[in-house]
This record gives structure tokens, sequence and C-alpha cells, in this order.
């Protein structure tokens, strides 16, 4: 088998196709969870919050060659994990409300079985009655 052909056979793979197509789709909802976080639940949590931002918050550890000062900047991180936090629990109650307009309405009666799935029931109980 020649390597072009072993190739083709990898790329045309249903596993590697389904990851391609989870990667761009994961990006497109990647945009719209940051216009969710950035443009509806920041601006509606920012009056209870105010403009909460640590990442100027950082501690001097020395200084270096040139005169400037080497800061430990922790306060860069404080801001990634608020916004990730905040990003999680958006995530967590759009996906909560999308499952509960999935569950079935309860009081609905399952459906008939099919003409075939009855017949073929017939046919077993007729069996296991000999």
């Amino acid at each position: 088998m020649s390597l072009a052909s072993e190739f083709k056979e990898f790329a045309m793979k249903g596993s590697v196709i389904d990851l391609a197509v989870g990667v761009v789709i994961g990006g497109a909802f990647g945009k719209i969870v940051a216009s969710l976080v950035g443009d509806v639940i920041m601006p509606a949590l920012s009056p209870i919050l105010g403009s909460v931002n640590f990442t100027d918050l950082a501690v001097r550890i020395a200084t270096n060659a040139a005169g400037k000062p080497v800061l430990l900047k922790y306060g860069a991180f404080l801001q990634t994990i608020f916004e990730f936090v905040v990003i999680a629990a958006s995530i967590f109650i759009v996906i909560k409300a999308i499952n509960r307009l999935k569950r079935p309405v309860p009081n609905t009666p399952p459906p008939a079985p099919a003409r075939t799935e009855s017949l073929l029931q017939e046919i077993r109980d007729l069996l296991a009655k000999r």
C-alpha cells in the first residue's frame, strides 16, 4: 500500500471527519459563548460587581539590569480565573435550559408499537405457549 493511499484511507475515516467537524463547530460556538459573556452577562453583572479588574495587581520581586521592576503579576491570573468562572456558569445555565426544553412531556403516553413489532410479539407469545 502506497503512502498516498494509506493517508487517503486515514483521512477519510469517519472519526477524523467527525473530529474536523467538531473543531469547526467548537470554534463557532466559542464565538457565541464569548459574545454571550462579553455582551450580555458582563454588562448585566457590572452594576453588581462594579468594574472588577484584577489585572493590575502585582508584587515587585526585584529589579532587572535596566532598572525596571520585575513583577509577579498574580492579578492577571486571578482575572483569568474570574472570567473562567463566569463563562463556565453561563454555559451551565444555557445547557441546563436546553436540557429542560428537550425533556419529554410527562403526561404523554408512549407511542404505540409499530405493526411489525406487534406481530412479532404475537408470534413470540404463540411460540411460548407451545
